[in-house]
């Protein structure tokens, strides 16, 4: 995976008043022929409005009145519709646009010179900049990005820009909802920026590439489950030529981009669908689940801990950087941390002989033994689906839940497993994963072994789950990960920007949950994976002791927040 060389898709910064940007780029054709109006000024002087292709709007400057004029004036015989005053600028729209209904609550546009105007237009003249454009089409779902003359798109007052008596300003702020800190918010943000389509291919989910956004993280790793390199470019590749985009390196914000119905995740499904159904049952779930409380100390809490791969299985390997170890030392920093500050009962399912149970500062070599911890502990045989300990993993965590549950609170019941990924290299930070409910088994009995006797082996080996076990299982666990993605954002650890906490792994064109949690016992379940190794940024900090502390700090505080009362 880390020698693909994928083809950076950014979108450009696009200037004001930019027409037709979100057009495909294209052969050489003849441009549009500009539009040329002529206002009526106050007093009946008569003055010349035009709008110009990839220019945008020009007054004829020599006869406007002071007040349509910025202070110093200007010093051509065109003036641009930016530096018009606020009175300047409403009059200017005016005349372009006479069809055009002002009211208190909106502006109601209609669509005059559809080969000139264009969303990012649309929004530069009436909300303060284009980029406010995914606000204007969050206004108008019904509205297809392609103008038609007489098209009406409404305006609301409060998206108007604050020269035309509205909120919005020239400066963007804030265009983009990654920054909102819930999970549920975050997917309903992204879902609302799509418009179910249908061209001569079929039906589609269009979405436009807003400033800086690229094709492979905001399109491919936002709205479908790929993040391995392979799958991430393949279908970016599949994307652009559905979407008419000849050149993926530059492609400018407006464009619109044509996703296929089956790439989509489970959240971003039309409505109808069964997979889409599913999710909000999830979600409902979330909202009423009761909060299982029990302070700062984690008093009667029992917590096991698991450090993928180990031993023969290194893991994922990019810029000079191996999972197994690092993830190990990141799980014994945690498990030392939970002993000394609180008052829970911690087990770690693995053991590296050569190191303990102790963290390291510097890391040199990848160790080459590790041992599942059932009796007697087992050698590592790795984590492919033939092997062994990848199964006597959950099977040892259920047996410690279940010796806890004769006496405690099966509610109480924490299971992390700690690994790296090797996504796509524009990714970075954190993503957690949970056990979707569709893709938890009703029950699953783990074959005998002739060639493996562990103790743990017995009962242990058989788990079954109720309709509502699964269902709270996913719910309870997705409770977990954004009190855990939030104090790693707090404590300024990067997080996956683009939905962060996900409940199936996409890996070869196969979807599956990660056995480790997928038969978890466990109340609460993840599968934690701390970072990107193939991102350089990300290889860096695993590789800095101090960053592994301060991660580990930050998921303790996380597991407290979730039991905080």
């Amino acid at each position: 995976m880390a020698g693909l060389n994928p083809v950076w898709a950014f979108a450009l910064a696009a200037p004001a008043a930019l027409v037709g940007c979100n057009a495909p780029v294209a052969p050489a054709a003849p441009l549009p022929a500009k539009a040329e109006v002529v206002g009526v000024l106050p007093g009946g002087r008569p003055e010349k409005v035009r709008l110009v292709f990839k220019q945008g709007v020009l007054v004829e400057a020599g006869g406007l009145p002071r007040a349509f004029l910025p202070k110093g004036g200007t010093d051509g015989a065109w003036a641009a519709f930016k530096e018009l005053s606020p009175e300047g600028k409403r009059w200017t729209l005016q005349s372009l646009f006479p069809g055009d209904t002002w009211s208190r609550d909106k502006v109601l546009h209609r669509v005059r010179w559809p080969e000139l105007e264009s969303v990012w237009l649309m929004a530069s003249l009436f909300m303060g900049h284009g980029q406010h454009y995914d606000q204007l089409q969050s206004a108008n779902p019904a509205r297809p990005e392609k103008l038609k003359a007489g098209d009406r798109w409404v305006i609301p007052t409060e998206l108007l820009s604050e020269d035309l008596g509205g909120k919005n300003g020239e400066q963007v702020v804030r265009t983009q909802p990654e920054d909102v800190l819930d999970d549920e918010a975050r997917v309903a943000a992204f879902r609302s920026l799509l418009a179910f389509e249908e061209d001569a291919q079929g039906k589609y989910a269009g979405y436009h590439l807003r400033k800086g956004e690229a094709l492979y993280s905001s399109v491919v790793m936002r709205y479908t489950d790929q993040v391995d390199p392979q799958g991430v470019n393949d279908l970016a590749k599949e994307i652009a030529l559905r979407s008419g985009i000849s050149d993926v390196r530059g492609i400018q914000p407006g464009q619109l981009v044509k996703i296929p119905l089956e790439a989509l995740a489970s959240p971003f499904q039309p409505e109808g669908t069964v997979a889409l159904a599913e999710e909000r049952e999830v979600r409902a779930e979330v909202r009423r689940i009761p909060r299982v409380t029990v302070g700062a100390r984690l008093k009667g809490v029992r917590i096991v801990l698991d450090a993928g791969h180990g031993g023969i299985d290194k893991g994922a390997m990019a810029n000079g950087v191996w999972e197994s170890d690092y993830v190990y030392d990141i799980t014994m920093r945690v498990q030392r941390l939970l002993e000394q500050e609180t008052d829970a009962v911690v087990s770690c399912t693995i053991r590296y002989p050569a190191v303990g149970f102790n963290p390291r500062s510097r890391i040199q070599v990848p160790s080459d033994q590790a041992e599942i911890l059932t009796t007697p502990p087992f050698s590592n045989d790795g984590e492919n689906p033939n092997a062994v300990s990848v199964h006597l993993r959950w099977v040892l965590a259920n047996q410690l839940f279940s010796v806890f549950e004769r006496s405690g609170d099966a509610k109480k019941t924490l299971f992390i497993s700690f690994h790296a990924d090797s996504l796509h290299p524009s990714a970075r930070g954190t993503m957690v994963y949970v056990p979707g409910a569709v893709g938890v088994p009703a029950s699953f009995t783990l074959p005998a072994s002739r060639t493996v006797q562990v103790k743990e082996l017995g009962a242990g080996s058989r788990v079954t789950f109720s309709p509502r076990e699964r269902l709270q299982g996913e719910a309870r666990s997705r409770l977990f990960a954004e009190s855990l993605l939030t104090a790693l954002q707090e404590d300024g650890i990067p997080t996956h920007e683009n939905r962060p906490i996900r409940n199936v792994v996409l890996r070869a064109g196969k979807s599956f949950i990660p056995a480790v949690i997928r038969y978890s016992a466990a109340a609460t379940k993840v599968l934690l994976e701390v970072l990107n190794l193939t991102n350089p940024d990300d290889a860096a900090n695993f590789q800095d002791p101090a960053f592994r502390e301060h991660y580990a700090q930050a998921v303790v505080k996380g597991i407290q927040s979730y039991y905080r009362k």
